[in-house]
Order: structure tokens, then sequence, then C-alpha cells
């Protein structure tokens, strides 16, 4: 866990279905979309090739939409002859998703739009159906634990010092749009509470294992999880419980607040997207100590008792 400027290539999965992808080699900004699709379920499945009287090897040629575009009932897919025509024709409003050996259309219905924006400034390198990954400059500082969708706002101070707690009383939807900085420890009543005021996301020393339980479900585990849906994005530096910012933490944040800023919650990373001379990186960082009462996360030289758990600093 530190602060390094440099180059970084981040990664974007995306779902099955996607319909527009952003090319290799284009410039993007954080925020731009770089994909997008559809969340498609029960398949339609149309006879293609048979249907218009050619070999599936040739349906490409008389194919009238193409895989991942959209379709209306009764529209054409593909047709051959003049006047004696022969067509296949959707039988929903849907989109056409894949095209099988045998010449089949598999047509269904679209319930969810998604979209993939970019964490970063930079240049795509590579563009395919698993993952969009853009490369680019800007300061990062690795977490513990991400949750939730990638997100992207202005950098802001929600507390007054790096051992207190985010207070649910701090926030309101004058803080929308932003990435908020907490201290030590937010509480499941924050997390739930940022989210409901709009605010794109909070990063913070640490928070609490039940907390975590009641926004994200039981299976939330301590690795942390990217996701689609409509919740809140977190990002735990140091650990559960409560975890006290170190200065070599701390003081960075508090010199690039009001930057554009990411997290991509993939790598649980918190992207800065500031010039490399708008904050010192600190010179080194404090080895981490789990307490002897197992509730925090400390720098080591913080850490008292007979019983302590040493953590790397980096991972």
């Amino acid at each position: 866990m530190s602060w390094r400027y440099g180059r970084w290539s981040v990664e974007h999965p995306l779902p099955v279905g996607a319909a527009q992808r952003v090319p290799e080699g284009e410039q993007v900004r954080a925020g731009a979309v770089i994909a997008s699709g559809g969340t498609v379920t029960q398949v339609h499945l149309v006879d293609g090739a048979r249907r218009v009287g050619v070999t599936p090897g040739d349906l490409d040629r008389v194919l009238r939409v193409r895989p991942v575009a959209d379709v209306r009932r009764g529209s054409i897919l593909a047709r051959t002859g003049r006047r004696f025509a022969r067509a296949a024709t959707s039988p929903i409003d849907g989109r056409l998703v894949h095209i099988t050996v045998d010449g089949d259309l598999c047509i269904s219905p679209v319930v969810d739009e998604w979209r993939v924006r970019s964490t970063i400034d930079g240049v795509v390198t590579r563009s395919d159906a698993a993952v969009v990954e853009v490369e680019g400059e800007c300061w990062a500082l690795q977490g513990l634990a991400a949750y939730g969708p990638d997100a992207i706002g202005e950098l802001a101070l929600a507390v007054d010092g790096p051992a207190d707690p985010l207070a649910p009383s701090r926030l309101d939807v004058r803080l929308r749009g932003r990435i908020l900085v907490g201290g030590a420890r937010m509480a499941a009543e924050a997390i739930t509470r940022a989210h409901a005021c709009g605010v794109a996301g909070v990063v913070a020393g640490a928070a609490p294992a039940g907390g975590l339980r009641v926004v994200y479900g039981d299976d939330v585990d301590a690795s942390g999880r990217a996701t689609f849906d409509d919740r809140a994005t977190v990002l735990c530096l140091l650990g559960f419980g409560s975890a006290a910012l170190p200065a070599e933490v701390w003081e960075p944040l508090v010199a690039l607040a009001g930057e554009r800023a990411a997290i991509h919650t993939a790598s649980a990373r918190l992207f800065v997207l500031a010039a490399a001379d708008r904050t010192a990186a600190p010179a080194s960082v404090p080895a981490l100590g789990l307490a002897d009462d197992h509730a925090s996360v400390r720098p080591v030289d913080d850490v008292r008792g007979p019983n302590v758990l040493l953590l790397d600093a980096d991972r």
C-alpha cells in the first residue's frame, strides 16, 4: 500500500454482450464510455441459412443485420431473391446476439443496458469481447479491497483528520458526484447514506466486516468484488474494523483534494489524475501491524502489545 506516480495499465472487464467498444489506439478520458451493451435473457433461435436457401458459409453474404445489432419484431434478418424472395425475420424485439455454425440466428430480448467507463486518461491498448485496456500516467494508491462498480469524481475530504471516522451527519447531496476521503473507519450507515446522496465513492482506512455484509450481502468476501449493479463503491485502504491512515498516505490525499480521481474496483486502486509535480510521493511507507485486539490496523510504530501480527506494506 503506497503512493506512486507512473504509467499504469488498467483493464476494464466487460460483461457478455458488448454491442460497442472503443477501438485500439484511441485517446480517452476518465469517465468516457469505452464499451456498452445489454443484458440478454432467453434466446430465440431463428432458421437462417436453411430459411433463405444458402449454406452456412454463405449466410454472411445475405445478412441484413450484423451481430449485436438491435432488431424489431418482423425485421428482415437475411434475404435472398427478388421476385420470389426468401427471408428470415425476427420473431421479437431484441438483439441479434450470435450466429451458430449451422447458420441459425440467435435473438434475445434486452432487459438492461450497461456501460463501462474508463478510470484513467490514456490510450486504448486492447479492445476485445473480454476487456478494454487503457494505459496512461497518473498518481495511484494501492488499497486492500474495493467493492461496487468503478467510480469517477472529484476527490474531496470528508473528515478533519486521518484518525476520524466518516460521520453520516457530514454527508449530503452537495457532495454528489465526488469521491470522499474518510479517515480510520466508514460504518455501514455512512456508506449507505453516501450512496443515497449520490456520492461517487468512499475511500477510508477500513470498514467493519459486519457493515460490509449489511451493504453487500452475506456472500461478501475480504478480497472485494466489482459489480455492474447500482451499489455503493468503497475502497478499504488498510483493512477491516478501524485503521487510522498513516501520514505518508493522508498528506498526499490532502494535497490532491480537488483533483479528478477514480476508484478501480478490480485492482482496488485509487487513481488521481493530477500532474507529477502536484504532490511529492512519500519517501517510505511504514510497515503495518494488526493490533493485539484484532480490531484495527496501524503503523507498526504505533502498535503496542506482545501479540502483534506484522503486515506487508505493499501488495
